[in-house]
């Protein structure tokens, strides 16, 4: 090693710019979690049949069925078309999700950060 130490030069500056525009991107990250989280996703399946509503917390907030929809001698019908509206509003908010994501971070693949 040369005599006096190792000496960052530029390097400093460039790592505390970098690790600013990281709390920044962290906290506005955070932001948009909690944004996402209270926002509310509706799928709606089987002709009107079946409406659930779930949060950005993967919450079903509310789930409507039609009283047409209840037929005794088909009930996997019903079952299906729940189970398929849950679903259809959990891929929603998953992937208005990975879209804000991806508008933040530049299309950076973070590693399922979110």
């Amino acid at each position: 090693m040369a005599k006096g130490g190792f000496r960052g030069g530029m390097g400093g500056g460039m790592n505390m710019n970098m690790i600013k525009q990281a709390q920044k991107m962290q906290q506005d990250m955070l932001k948009m979690q909690e944004e996402l989280e209270t926002k509310e996703y509706e799928t709606t399946v089987g002709g009107g049949m079946v409406t659930a509503r779930v949060n950005g917390k993967h919450e079903v907030v509310s789930l409507s069925i039609n009283p047409e929809a209840v037929d005794p001698e088909d009930v996997e019908m019903l079952q299906d078309m729940v189970v398929a509206a849950v679903n259809e509003a959990m891929r929603k908010a998953d992937e208005e999700t990975q879209q804000n994501m991806a508008k933040l971070t530049g299309g950076l693949n973070l590693g399922g950060l979110f």
